[in-house]
């Protein structure tokens, strides 16, 4: 097998831009030289050939699949969602260890296609490949699989998009560590009006269940100049809402001479014209600074929006799970917030059962539910992760135990939720319409800046446009509304 691995020795630890630039024009040669490869490929099926790119985990990562799809496109691969396509991706997640469970037996799905379709080729790239112990299962009991890389070296999938068609051995491209960013892959775009834009990789925080900063490394952020280039070109194409995309976003420029902050960085892009709804995410909340919360309550563009996750209520738990801050610093914050920002909706994750965990420091986390007032949430119960510290430690309630604890927090949560939700009813608010509704084509769907879904009656030719739409039924968790 053709195994290339790089470590702590790689070149590109310290790439210069002059390295950068040589990087890209190396890439784009790749490029070239690929959709001449897949001509050949073409030749011999008789046929386009097809490529699927499947997305498992977060936003960044959906990022991540738009540059692998638009290389893909660009070198002539046409592409689909059916996994039976000639080249499949999976984009792999590994906050969990079911997400590695999902991927193996997709695997062996894909195993069944690949004996009937010879020419079928298998790739894997994404956070979960960035575990020694995931490679060495995968070239053991997965041997059919043709490309492997990870979440470092992206951009760098040209060149190994060509090895996997020259050759029909196992290629596996995995760095431990990179302070390279190199962000000029051509994208291929889920929606033409809205997009995501990676402002930096990797976490410094080391939460003790978080497997992140181990597969995605330690916090990198791009030029600020090439941040706010590429949201220029993006509103060039028709894009009117970004996302900015980082583990920390809150932590952005920091310890970098001269380079914005990210209120900063929020400001330069609110000048540019064309982008009507900047939101971002994902924010820490011991790096959500003051200057910030100015920033937001100040800006027309910036959306009513904040994902800011807790993860407990109780000061203990969060103490074991190394978050650096109390339950009273995330309530003075969420109370600066709201004192602040009046109509800001707040969503955020909770996690239960965490060890250590007691019934008391559920009873916390209820009443952090009732007291903050959210939204939304993503309640989880807790998975122990390999090769995070909160693996090894002992857990304290049993499984029936933390299930009605859990319970406990998600009907506050969507008690909560509802009822914040319902405030809403009988306002007038302005919409992104998104797409069809899935269930109803005489139906469009779309979302208000405090990311509040509402459904209402349209069609197609309304998708990427800003309506006025009031807000008719409470559904729960989203509106019925009408044109205004």
């Amino acid at each position: 097998m053709n195994t290339l691995k790089r470590g702590e020795a790689s070149p590109y630890q310290l790439t210069t831009e002059l390295d950068a630039a040589d990087e890209i024009r190396s890439q784009a040669q790749y490029l070239q030289r690929a959709e001449g490869l897949v001509l050949e490929l073409k030749s011999r099926l008789g046929r386009v050939p097809s490529a699927c790119v499947v997305t498992f985990g977060c936003q960044m990562n959906a990022r991540d699949s738009e540059k692998i799809s638009g290389v893909l496109e660009q070198a002539g691969f046409e592409m689909t969602e059916r996994e039976e396509a000639d080249l499949v991706v999976y984009n792999t997640c590994t906050v969990r260890d079911n997400a590695n469970q999902r991927v193996y037996g997709r695997l062996g799905a894909l195993h069944a296609m690949k004996k009937k379709n010879p020419e079928k080729m298998i790739a894997l790239c994404g956070c979960m490949v960035q575990e020694p112990s995931v490679i060495e299962k995968i070239k053991e009991s997965y041997r059919f699989v043709n490309l492997i890389f990870g979440t470092h070296n992206i951009y760098k999938f040209p060149e190994l998009l060509c090895r996997m068609l020259e050759s029909s051995e196992m290629t596996v491209d995995v760095w431990n560590k990179t302070d390279a960013v190199v962000e000029t892959l051509p994208v291929v775009r889920k929606y033409p009006f809205k997009s995501g834009v990676n402002i930096m990789f990797g976490c410094d925080n080391f939460c003790t269940y978080c497997i992140v900063p181990y597969v995605r490394g330690r916090e990198r952020s791009r030029a600020s100049a090439e941040i706010l280039e590429e949201i220029r070109r993006l509103s060039a194409d028709g894009v009117t809402e970004i996302m900015l995309l980082g583990q920390n976003v809150n932590s952005y420029g920091n310890g970098i001479p001269g380079e914005l902050s990210f209120p900063q960085l929020l400001q330069e892009a609110e000048k540019i014209g064309g982008i009507r709804r900047i939101r971002f995410m994902t924010s820490h909340p011991k790096d959500l600074s003051d200057e910030l919360i100015e920033v937001m309550a100040r800006s027309e563009k910036i959306c009513r929006h904040l994902h800011l996750p807790v993860q407990s209520g109780s000061t203990e738990i969060l103490r074991r799970m190394n978050r650096k801050y109390t339950r009273e610093d995330y309530l003075a914050l969420v109370s600066r917030l709201r004192s602040a920002i009046p109509d800001l909706s707040l969503t955020t994750d909770i996690i239960v059962g965490f060890p250590g965990e007691t019934d008391a420091d559920i009873d916390d986390t209820v009443s952090l539910v009732r007291e903050v007032h959210y939204d939304n949430a993503f309640t989880f119960i807790y998975s122990p992760r390999t090769g995070t510290p909160a693996a090894s430690f002992e857990k304290t309630m049993t499984d029936e135990e933390i299930g009605v604890g859990f319970q406990r927090v998600l009907e506050a949560v969507q008690d909560e939720a509802k009822k914040n939700v319902a405030r809403f009813a009988g306002t007038t608010g302005e919409v992104l319409v998104e797409d069809r509704n899935e269930k109803d084509p005489s139906l469009v769907t779309g979302r208000l800046s405090n990311n509040v879904l509402v459904h209402f009656p349209g069609d197609a030719s309304m998708i990427g446009s800003y309506r006025m739409v009031k807000l008719k039924e409470n559904r729960g968790f989203y509106y019925i509304g009408e044109l205004v």
